[in-house]
């Protein structure tokens, strides 16, 4: 499934809910099936800069594909990371580099976080698309 059709899928499962109180409540289900990462690799390095919570991102290569693990310390925060894993997790690394995260606006995610979730959801998109720089320079190689 494309980045596109992931995020679309996402657009209209959102928009089921009534309110923010039940997109919370799903994004907590969403966190409780987030891929952890490996406890071992609860490192500092691995922790995302800009976060209020603590949140471990690793990223590995497997066919040519990025496959990313988190874990955070906040139920919240797992479910947004969980939901950019959704996303970006088992795709090319350049379709991550180039993807738009507009559907992050229309589902409402940003406007209805704190001023530090929200930065902490853009320090994670960020990351995210520097793993898969890196892992395209690799390619290339």
């Amino acid at each position: 499934m494309t980045i596109e059709a992931i995020q679309q899928e996402l657009i209209d499962e959102f928009s089921l809910f009534d309110d923010w109180m039940q997109k919370y409540e799903y994004m907590i289900e969403l966190g409780k099936t987030l891929p952890l990462i490996d406890p071992v690799l609860k490192t500092d390095d691995k922790l995302i800069k800009g976060c209020q919570s603590k949140v471990w991102l690793h990223a590995t290569l497997q066919d040519d594909k990025v496959i990313f693990t988190a874990d955070s310390d906040a139920i919240i925060t797992k479910g947004i990371v969980a939901i950019l894993i959704r996303v970006f997790s088992n795709q090319p690394p350049e379709a991550i580099v180039e993807a738009n995260t507009d559907f992050i606006d229309e589902i409402g995610l940003k406007e209805h976080l704190s001023p530090t979730r929200a930065n902490g959801l853009v320090s994670m998109v960020k990351q995210m698309k520097l793993y898969a720089v890196a892992y395209q320079a690799q390619l290339k190689n």
